[in-house]
């Protein structure tokens, strides 16, 4: 009887010790998603990267039957938004959305306090943009090749737009320096929107902006576009030559986009995040959405953790070398 007993009060003691840990386990064990996910922007609301934020947001929540509260952390060009992704908890309840100039051009110019590709775990790249190269109507060019020409009849005269130092337009414009030969101001700005107003209004020649941020005001005949930097034309954009067109071959500047989430986020959480991205990048409307923008949505194979990890490292080793040749310096 005693041992029966015994027995007894041993799996009396079993099973309250597992009712007990499954209190009081850590977030950690719980199904993926427990509880809501923070997308941080690296920008001010209203922005092209913030846009793209919030259309992907509300339909990755229905993904993962959960709430994704879009974050905007502005400032230094995106990194005060990746040193607080950086130190977040690994758990995939913190990621963020990030580009050409916040995982591969910070990384150049600013002393950051987390490195770009090793406190990241990739998770997806969500889109392809590409930049145009415009300038005021005003301008006496009306295709690249005058443009160019143009310059090289005002060296050091023309004046180019950017949203700061180190920024996707300015290292374009160095880049295209480099390529032309040619030499013009570049003209700091707090964001690429003050610049283009000052475009449109003739008071800066030209600049190498983002398309979803230029291609409105050439659309209503405010300003000039003579090229797109990519090798295919834009859709949103027929009319616009590529570089290759224009007589620049090989002046390619993708300005996509990714997201990750914070180092050691465990796989089975990243594999998570992924697929939900993945299916909402499927979505007719979304990629209706984002052509509207001048952003393409990449085939599938493009759309893993691998392929962004890759494609990141490629950029890296494409532009450090130019943004350090060329001293670029934060303001």
């Amino acid at each position: 009887m005693r041992g029966l007993w015994a027995g007894f009060r041993g799996h009396v003691f079993v099973i309250c010790a597992l009712l007990c840990g499954a209190l009081i386990s850590p977030a950690g064990a719980q199904p993926f998603p427990s509880r809501p996910i923070t997308l941080v922007v690296p920008f001010a609301a209203g922005g092209p990267t913030d846009t793209l934020a919030r259309i992907l947001s509300e339909r990755i929540a229905a993904e993962l039957h959960t709430t994704v509260v879009v974050e905007n952390v502005a400032g230094a060009s995106g990194s005060i938004a990746g040193a607080r992704v950086a130190r977040a908890a690994p758990d995939g309840t913190t990621i963020t959305i990030g580009h050409w100039g916040t995982h591969v051009l910070n990384g150049a110019i600013f002393k950051l306090p987390y490195d770009v590709i090793a406190d990241f775990e990739p998770v997806a790249t969500i889109a392809m943009g590409t930049q145009l190269i415009v300038g005021r109507k005003s301008l006496e060019a009306n295709n690249l090749k005058e443009m160019i020409a143009w310059l090289k009849a005002n060296p050091g005269k023309a004046t180019a737009g950017t949203a700061g130092a180190g920024t996707g337009a300015h290292v374009a414009g160095v880049f295209f320096k480099e390529k032309t030969g040619t030499d013009f101001q570049f003209v700091p700005y707090r964001g690429a929107g003050p610049a283009m107003i000052d475009l449109v209004a003739g008071q800066i020649d030209i600049m190498f902006d983002q398309a979803s941020n230029s291609l409105p005001q050439y659309k209503n005949g405010a300003i000039k576009a003579f090229a797109v930097t990519s090798p295919t034309r834009l859709a949103s954009a027929p009319d616009v030559p590529t570089v290759d067109e224009a007589g620049l071959p090989g002046l390619y500047i993708s300005y996509w986009h990714g997201i990750w989430a914070p180092k050691n986020t465990p796989k089975e959480i990243v594999t998570k995040l992924n697929a939900a991205i993945v299916a909402v990048l499927a979505d007719p409307a979304v990629k209706q959405r984002f052509g509207e923008l001048g952003q393409e949505i990449p085939p599938p194979d493009q759309q893993t953790p691998a392929a962004l990890a890759a494609f990141q490292k490629a950029e890296t080793e494409k532009w450090w070398p130019i943004v350090k040749a060329a001293d670029i310096k934060p303001e």
